[in-house]
């Protein structure tokens, strides 16, 4: 993948198309084992849908809306002390710096952000937490499945690293203090499943932290809006 100018910092009109897209070798364990889609449950269909017009949503401009607590069935997500997290990883519209297509998801792994690129030259910016040293995956791929409320399961390097979590070896139940999150997009690399995910994550405070294993985490609140806003097959740039 070509590596092009980074966008931190000053973004002038004539350079925020520029963007850092860079080559990493993947990772040696990810999130979750890669599991037949059948078996995962996972939903294959063309849900939700780009919002065009998002300058006028006000889930987008209001914090205390964004993250407030959620209900879902018998699930209950908290609200999120957002000042608690610096505004520069709280959901908000940006001029896009990618140069994608609208309806690209991009991931800048340098700064923590993920780009949802929109029509007309936005885009809808996410912070996010990313894998630590050892972990890191990069490349042009896909979401090929959704999953709401997913099941989590450790990949064998995991459990080998962390022997705690061989419990759950047959798959962790989706709910709030599941790893996964309230919801999960399955990256895959030319039909295969690379093992990496965007997902949510219950700890909102490792947003903008190299902490997971290579997958790229976001605030429960902010997937959930991601995953409403992408259809299945989208495009997704991780550099």
């Amino acid at each position: 993948m070509a590596r092009k100018q980074s966008f931190v910092g000053e973004k002038s009109a004539s350079s925020r198309r520029a963007f850092l897209v860079g080559t990493a070798a993947l990772g040696l364990a990810a999130c979750s084992r890669s599991l037949d889609p059948a078996e995962l449950g996972l939903d294959t269909a063309s849900t939700g849908s780009i919002r065009p017009k998002i300058s006028v949503d006000p889930a987008v401009t209001n914090p205390g809306v964004m993250y407030a607590a959620v209900t879902e069935g018998p699930f209950v997500l908290p609200e999120i002390p957002y000042e608690k997290i610096p505004r520069a990883f709280r959901r908000q519209i940006v001029p896009d710096p990618t140069g994608e297509a609208p309806g690209t998801i991009v991931v800048d792994l340098n700064n923590h952000f993920l780009y949802l690129v929109q029509p007309g030259g936005d885009a809808l910016r996410y912070g996010v937490g990313i894998g630590k040293a050892g972990f890191e995956w990069s490349g042009r791929a896909n979401i090929q499945y959704k999953k709401q409320w997913p099941t989590w399961t450790p990949p064998r390097e995991m459990i080998a690293r962390k022997p705690e979590v061989a419990k759950w070896a047959g798959g962790q139940p989706g709910g709030p203090n599941n790893p996964l999150g309230a919801r999960a997009l399955y990256i895959f690399k030319d039909g295969v499943d690379t093992g990496y995910r965007i997902h949510g994550s219950p700890e909102w405070w490792t947003i903008g932290q190299n902490m997971s294993s290579g997958c790229v985490r976001m605030i429960n609140q902010d997937v959930i809006d991601l995953y409403n806003r992408v259809p299945g097959k989208t495009t997704v740039v991780v550099g």
